[in-house]
C-alpha cells in the first residue's frame, strides 16, 4: 500500500503540481484547502482513493479534525507538505494590519499547527518526512512584500529548528524557497526527492 501524504494548499500551484507526481508514484493523498470545491476537483483528476478536505490552517481546533479525519480515511500520515500560503502585496505604510495578520497568521502559524499534528502521528510511526514552501523573499527581501518575506523568512528558521527536534525521531523537515524562474517540474521533483529521503534533516533548496 503506498504512502499516505498530506498536502495543505493542494488544490492549486505547486501543491497540485506536486500532488499529481505523488499520485504518479503510488501515494494516497489528501488533498486540503479551504476551499472543498476545489480541493475535491483535484482529487478526482488524480483517481481514486485520494481524499479531500477542507481546512482553515491558522485554526487549531480545524487543523486537528482534519488531521482525525485522515487518519480515519486513510491512515497515518507518511509525509506532509505545506503549500498553503497567502500574499497580499503592498507597501508596508499601506498595509492594513488586518492583511499582516493574516499572512502570518496563514503562512506562518499555518504551518507550525500542520507540523505539529503531523509529528505526533509521524513519532508514533516512527518516522515521516515533512516539506514546507517558502520563497525566495524570504532569504533576500522584495521591496513592496515585507510582511510575506517576513512570513517566508520565518519558515525558514521554524523549519532549520524543527528538524533539529525530530530529527532522533527519523522525521525529516526540509523547505524550498523557488524563484519565479524555478519552474514547476524542477520544484515538485525537488521535492519528491525530499520526501523521498533524497537529503539530510534539514536542506534548504532555492535559486
Amino acid at each position: 500500500m503506498g504512502k499516505v501524504c498530506a498536502i495543505f494548499g493542494g488544490s492549486r500551484g505547486i501543491g497540485k503540481a506536486v500532488a499529481e507526481l505523488l499520485a504518479q508514484k503510488g501515494c494516497r493523498l489528501a488533498i486540503v484547502a479551504r476551499n472543498l470545491e476545489l480541493a475535491q476537483t483535484t482529487a478526482r483528476n488524480l483517481g481514486a482513493g485520494h481524499l479531500a478536505l477542507s481546512c482553515d490552517v491558522s485554526s487549531e481546533h480545524e487543523v486537528q479534525k482534519t488531521f482525525e479525519e485522515m487518519q480515519r480515511n486513510l491512515g497515518p500520515i507518511n509525509y506532509l507538505v505545506n503549500a498553503a500560503g497567502i500574499n497580499r502585496d503592498g507597501l508596508l505604510l499601506r498595509t492594513k494590519t488586518d492583511d499582516m495578520i493574516a499572512q502570518i497568521h496563514t503562512n506562518l502559524l499555518g504551518t507550525m499547527l500542520t507540523c505539529k499534528a503531523a509529528v505526533k502521528v509521524m513519532i508514533q510511526q516512527q518516522g515521516g518526512a515533512i516539506v514546507n514552501i517558502g520563497s525566495v523573499v524570504g532569504l533576500k527581501g522584495n521591496s513592496g512584500q515585507s510582511v510575506y518575506s517576513a512570513t517566508k523568512a520565518g519558515l525558514v528558521g521554524f523549519s532549520r529548528s524543527l528538524a533539529k527536534e525530530v530529527a532522533k525521531k527519523q522525521i525529516r523537515v526540509n523547505i524550498v524557497a523557488p524563484a519565479e524562474r524555478f519552474c514547476l517540474w524542477a520544484r515538485k521533483q525537488c521535492m519528491f526527492k525530499l520526501l523521498a529521503g533524497v537529503s539530510g534533516p534539514f536542506t534548504l533548496l532555492y535559486n
